[in-house]
């Protein structure tokens, strides 16, 4: 069980231990909150994730007002794990390409692997509009992909800081992923070449055809060994247990062992090239 469910689950035997405590069963909270009585159960029982509005409710209804701010505070907490892309995005997606260069700043070694497109600090401009504009399409969120685009470039900064150390780790299907043009496909591809001869960075990709050690469900990102952050279809899951950062660390480990890294990549890459047709 992840750390944002083990919390919700929290949330939710407090809520139901605030709703005993004032003598009232779901189906009679319900009603008093207008409520069908299946929302007060999925809340209990941790299956949905209450707003700060349905909080007030709760407190007003079961004579604990007090609690309120408490409450608020749990939810506020709970959410910084589990952030939906709707959200993140509200302000267009120039705020969370900042936040990315602030948590990169403080970090001094970072490790992605991508399963499904190049990681933002290896993408060229171009390839960056696609993507962002595609993630700005689906979430329907406002359209700032220029001034998103700016930044993540403005990212990419950190890479020539040799106090640094980057490790990246792509599978080759993200090579043949047309997330864009095969022009602009082949730009990225001659760019990530380019990458592989800078010192503090490895780039590690992982061929067709290799045996994984386990499902390859998403990527993820790890902060030195403090922080990973996943991305999912629907949101960002920031996760800080110590145990689950280890596990992450773990798996990075043993998929890079498939990785091939230097001349070897440097060799897929070119053969992805002279692969890639219009």
């Amino acid at each position: 069980m992840s750390g944002f469910q083990q919390e919700r689950d929290a949330l939710g035997i407090h809520l139901r231990e605030l709703r005993r405590a004032a003598g009232l069963n779901g189906k009679e909270l319900a009603a008093l909150l207008g409520w069908p009585p299946s929302k007060v159960s999925k809340i209990e029982h941790g299956r949905q994730t209450p707003t700060e509005a349905d909080l007030a409710a709760w407190a007003q209804a079961v004579g604990a007002p007090h609690a309120v701010e408490a409450l608020t505070a749990r939810l506020r907490a709970l959410e910084t794990h589990y952030v939906t892309w709707r959200r993140q995005l509200r302000a267009g997606t120039r705020p969370r390409q900042q936040a990315s260069l602030d948590l990169e700043a403080r970090s001094g070694i970072i490790r992605a692997m991508e399963t499904a497109v190049v990681p933002g600090l290896l993408q060229t401009p171009e390839y960056a509009h696609h993507v962002l504009q595609a993630w700005v399409t689906l979430h329907r969120t406002p359209d700032d992909v220029p001034e998103g685009v700016r930044v993540r470039m403005q990212r990419q900064l950190v890479l020539y800081d040799l106090s640094k150390r980057f490790h990246f780790l792509i599978c080759e299907t993200v090579l043949r992923a047309r997330v864009c043009p095969a022009a602009v496909l082949r730009g990225q591809i001659d760019r990530l070449i380019a990458l592989t001869t800078l010192n503090n960075v490895a780039l590690g990709i992982i061929p067709f055809g290799v045996e994984l050690p386990f499902p390859v469900l998403h990527g993820f990102w790890v902060f030195d060994e403090r922080v990973v952050l996943v991305e999912t279809l629907g949101a960002e899951i920031t996760v800080t247990d110590e145990d689950e950062i280890q596990l992450y660390l773990q798996a990075f480990d043993q998929a890079a062992g498939l990785a091939v890294y230097g001349e070897r990549a440097r060799a897929l890459l070119s053969d992805t090239l002279v692969d890639l047709t219009d």
